[in-house]
């Protein structure tokens, strides 16, 4: 599989590989458990930035039954807005280098 824009610019940190599978699944909600399998971490690894990223709001809860909760990523939080403007900006870059190539390639 091939690795995000985020993730060839901040490495493959695990809290980057959360953030970043949150990002590819926004709007959808998940356990724990999902998060660490889709963002290919361990839950040990989970929860050592969990913490992290409740404090700073990047997470919030969106359901709970019994004593499972489920996350998803918080839009609203200014800190997740800069990351997703951040990776706008990568995808821009991205694009437009891609037309560069495109450009070269048909003179």
């Amino acid at each position: 599989m091939e690795k995000s824009l985020l993730l060839q610019l901040t490495g493959e940190m695990p809290l980057f590989k959360i953030i970043d599978f949150l990002i590819e699944n926004k709007g959808i909600d998940f356990s724990k458990k999902d998060i660490a399998e889709g963002a290919e971490i361990s839950r040990a690894s989970l929860f050592n930035y969990w913490n992290e990223l409740e404090m700073y709001g990047i997470v919030r809860v969106t359901r709970q039954f019994g004593k499972t909760k489920l996350y998803t990523l918080n839009s609203n939080n200014i800190i997740t807005k800069r990351i997703l403007d951040l990776e706008k900006a990568l995808i821009s870059k991205a694009l437009e280098k891609e037309q560069k190539k495109e450009l070269l390639i048909s003179n």
